[in-house]
This record gives C-alpha cells, structure tokens and sequence, in this order.
C-alpha cells in the first residue's frame, strides 16, 4: 500500500491559497481589460474602413488608411503594426459577429484565449442562426474547461452545424497541401507539412512510437568502447526530429539501436490512431461526424477506408441518441470489455485541461483498488502517465460519480468537474440511400 501524502505547514498553504486566489482575481481583470481593448480596436477599425471608402479603386490605395492607423497604434502600444492590422480586423469580428462571446469576456466568464478559440472556430459558420447556436453551446463549455477542451468542442459544434459536408469541404482543402520552409536563428529552419489529418497525425504517431521504442533501450552510465554501446542522451522530442530526417533522407531510419531487441527494428513500427465513425457514415448513408482522436474531424471517404483497411478490431459504441454519452462498447473479437468500455468513454486524459487520447494514457482506478475501490467502469478512468502520478503522489484525489464525471480536489480544497467527453448527436440526413 503506498505511503500517504505528505502534511505540508499551514503558513505554506496559507501563502498558495492567497497566490492562487490573486492569479483567479488577476484572470478576471485581464478577461475584463482584454474585452474593453477589442471593442477600442474595433472602433479603429471602423474609422478605417470608412476612409478607405473615399480612396481610389486600386486594392493597396484602399489599404493605406488601414496601415496608417496600423502604424498610428502600433507606435503608440509599441506593436508590430501587421501585428496590430490583423488584431484590428479580428476584434471588428468578434463585436460584430460574436457579441454573445464579447459579453462573457467583458464579465471574466471566459478569457481572451477561449473567446479567440470561438472567433477562430466559429468564423467558418456564415449562417447568424447557426454560428448563434455555436457561440451560446461553446460559451457555455468554456466557462468550465480548458482553452484545449474547448477548441475540441468547437470544432465537434461547428461540424455539426455546417451547411456542407466535411467531405466536400475536405475535397476542397486537400487542394491546398503542401510543404513549406521558414529559416531560423543559429543555422536551423523549419519544415512544415499541410495535409489530411488521419496522415499527419499517424505520421507524428509513428515518430512518436519509434522514439519511444530507441528511448527503451538500456543506456549506459557512461559511453562505452564496445560496438554495442549505447549512450544515446537526445530527448523524444530530439529524437522524432532525427527519425522524420532520416525518413525523408535515407527511406528509413540511419541508427537503429532497437535491431536486436525489436523484431523488425524501428521500420516494423505502425501509426496507430484512434477514429470515431458514425454508423450511418460508415455504411454510406451519411458524410458527417467522423473524427480522429476525438479532435480533428476527418471526411467520410477516408474514414471509410480506414474502416475497410483495419483488423476486426473495431469498438462498436453505444451513445444516447441525444446527449451523446456512452452507453456501451463490445466488439467482435473479445477484449477486456471494462478497459473497451473505459476507453470510449474518456477519449482522452480524465485530468481537466489534459487531451492526450485514451489510447495512450492508464486506465486507474478513481478509489485506491488497494483502499477497496472496486474495478469497476464506474471507478476506472483513462490518466496520462503525468496525471497518474500527479494522483499517486500527491494530495490530489479524484472523486468519480456514476455518469462518469470526475471531481478532482486540489490539496488546497479547490474542485473542478471533468465531464466525460459527450460523442456530437449528428441529424441524419433526409433520404438516405438504401442499405
């Protein structure tokens, strides 16, 4: 049974509750400042778009009344003035088209990140009704979670509320990959990628297994004189770095210090990722509602075809037509039905904020199992190896309620609620094609 926590001095604690208590006062004053600093930009950018109105017809003519006030504030705030250009047309945005999310910045119910996650998300839905719907739905999950959790949220929201497919819209946007090179400082540059997210994802997963996988080899104290020594000191994230140039340079990986403990080596390794496929979307009766690790919405078409390509290893999960919680998970080929079930449930790190998938966290029991807490699905949740230990080793406790929801209590008494990650309720389409 493992010791308990810790008493740390009440003149310690006394000290972190007024510290946190500040920061909480310090984030409402800043959600506050930040709503009355967009609507003064705002106002700028209305006295731009009027003057721009009497300039001649050219496109840069037109532009100069926006850059100069550009510069005007720029000088005075000490800001880039593209800097200020682009926060200028995207705070007339957020008052115009977005009031809802103004006001709960103005009354500190959400900050200034959660608001630009709203705006950022919520600009694709040109329908008022709609992107109305959005904001009220997705201001609500901010006033309680993460500016992570609620970017996944919006997104599910905004999918579900789009006029056109994700496989029309995705049709489009695939047009658009490519690859790209920034330089940087001290001789290094960077190499970016846009493309569907099931192949980015699964590439970033592959690199991330492989690291993994170098990582698990034994290392040496010191660096050895033997061909078989192993003294490698580079972190995952030096390491994924090393494996993507490899890769792309050589077609695989040019140092492989798992070819005598892994069979196979780092090239037997797959990507693995975690795809949600509505019923109706895999059987063809509907474009809509597929996603990737709970979080980038992917088209059907590709969905359908990881579907086709995968083992009969897929989870079947059970949501209420309307909330969308889960209400079962089985599967064809028998697996542990709690850690099946477990899994569907949480998508991801039951710690609030956290959003590492399921499938890559500990499935941990909220009650001690060594305290007489039951293996049960309604004690079990999905924890990061990060969280996990945060619980283990400190005075951070977990309460777990039958619907699965998670109250987490600090060691200095404060609670915060993590809900279960609810599957979005997608409308089927009218006249589906027959089965």
């Amino acid at each position: 049974m493992p010791d308990r926590p810790p008493v740390f001095d009440d003149r310690e604690d006394a000290v972190l509750t007024d510290a946190v208590a500040a920061l909480v006062e310090s984030e409402r004053a800043l959600a506050e400042l930040e709503a009355a600093r967009t609507v003064q930009f705002a106002a700028a950018m209305r006295v731009a778009l009027e003057r721009s109105k009497h300039r001649p017809r050219a496109v840069q003519e037109r532009e100069m009344a926006l850059r100069s006030i550009a510069a005007e504030i720029g000088v005075a705030l000490r800001w880039n003035d593209r800097t200020v250009q682009r926060r200028l047309g995207e705070a007339l945005q957020l008052v115009d088209d977005f009031p809802a999310t103004l006001q709960a910045l103005t009354e500190a119910r959400i900050s200034a990140r959660h608001a630009a996650v709203i705006r950022d998300v919520g600009v694709e839905l040109d329908d008022p009704v709609a992107r109305e719907a959005f904001e009220s739905r997705v201001i609500e999950r901010a006033a309680t979670d993460t500016v992570a959790g609620t970017r996944a949220f919006a997104r599910a929201v905004a999918e579900e509320l789009h006029p056109v497919s994700i496989s029309e819209r995705f049709a489009h946007a695939e047009q658009q990959r490519r690859v790209w090179i920034d330089d940087d400082v001290d001789g290094m540059a960077r190499l970016g990628v846009l493309d569907g997210a099931a192949k980015v994802r699964a590439m970033y997963d592959r690199l991330t297994r492989q690291a993994r996988a170098i990582r698990s080899v034994p290392q040496l104290e010191s660096a050895g004189d033997g061909p078989d020594d192993v003294d490698d000191r580079r972190t995952t994230d030096q390491i994924r770095a090393d494996l993507l140039c490899d890769l792309v340079l050589t077609g695989q990986p040019a140092i492989d210090p798992t070819a005598e403990t892994l069979a196979g080596g780092l090239g037997a390794i797959r990507a693995h990722v975690s795809v949600v496929v509505p019923a109706l979307t895999a059987a063809g009766a509907s474009d809509r509602g597929a996603s990737i690790d709970g979080q980038s919405p992917i088209d059907a078409d590709t969905a359908r075809r990881l579907l086709a390509g995968a083992p009969p290893a897929w989870d079947r999960v059970i949501t209420h037509p309307v909330t969308g919680a889960v209400l079962a998970v089985d599967r064809y080929r028998p697996s542990p039905a709690i850690q099946r079930f477990v899994r569907a449930r949480d998508v991801h790190c039951r710690f609030p904020g956290c959003r590492r998938p399921a499938r890559a966290c500990e499935i941990d029991h909220s009650e001690d199992h060594a305290r007489g807490g039951p293996t049960a699905r309604t004690n079990l949740a999905c924890l990061c190896t990060r969280h996990h230990t945060l619980k283990t080793e400190t005075a951070w406790t977990a309460r777990q309620g039958p619907d699965g929801s998670i109250e987490w209590t600090s060691p200095l008494g404060r609670t915060v609620s993590d809900r279960p990650e609810r599957y979005v309720a997608f409308v089927p389409e009218p006249d589906p094609p027959p089965f």
